[in-house]
């Protein structure tokens, strides 16, 4: 496995961020299955930056007959990023309390990106899995967004302690989302991002 580098990673946050100018847009509206399960009252989580958007109906085009793409979560507000980051470092320090705050803040980010970098809350991140014509979620190793202890490591996108099935379900996803420009982060088979060197980020 090729070595992965973690969104707390110094070379990530130095990496210069400005503002695409691409609006937000639904994508409840452009033709794609749509999963409530992160659902908010805003309706923030269905949103994504235009070109992102772009990329996965691209994606969806590419994938075999008799599958789609379900789309499950874009947009997050920084507040709501912050929360899902401090819960998670929070479960980690109480389970690790010997570890130092920078081990934290690293074993945190194979799970949840750093509010400060996060391409969820620039629109720019989208998770996402597969499903049959009639709605039926692909066989993926793992429940989508599973950490890496509730799935033993499983989550990462090149896991070897998954099935073959889930294996080649998890090739087809990402073959189609990266010949449609996006990046996946393989600490999460179901995390993409755009590919863009400058990451557009919400000023909020």
């Amino acid at each position: 496995m090729n070595e992965i580098v973690l969104m707390s990673d110094p070379k990530i946050a130095a990496v210069p961020v400005a503002d695409c100018g691409e609006p937000l847009v639904d994508v409840r509206q452009r033709g794609l299955a749509v999963d409530p399960r992160k659902a908010d009252d805003s309706g923030a989580f269905a949103h994504l930056r235009e070109g992102v958007l772009t990329r996965l109906l691209k994606a969806q085009e590419l994938l075999p007959e008799g599958i789609r793409l379900l789309f499950v979560e874009g947009y997050r507000p920084p507040a709501l990023q912050a929360h899902y980051f401090e819960g998670y470092a929070g479960e980690l320090r109480g389970d690790n309390p010997d570890w130092s705050p920078a081990q934290v803040r690293d074993a945190a980010s194979r799970y949840v990106s750093p509010p400060e970098i996060a391409p969820h809350g620039a629109g720019a991140a989208v998770d996402l899995t597969l499903v049959t014509a009639d709605g039926r979620e692909l066989d993926m190793g793992t429940r989508l967004n599973a950490s890496p202890e509730e799935s033993a490591g499983a989550c990462y996108t090149d896991a070897e302690n998954v099935g073959a099935r889930a294996r080649a379900n998890r090739r087809i996803l990402g073959d189609a989302l990266t010949a449609a420009g996006l990046v996946n982060y393989p600490t999460e088979w179901c995390s993409q991002s755009s590919s863009c060197v400058q990451l557009p980020r919400l000023n909020e």
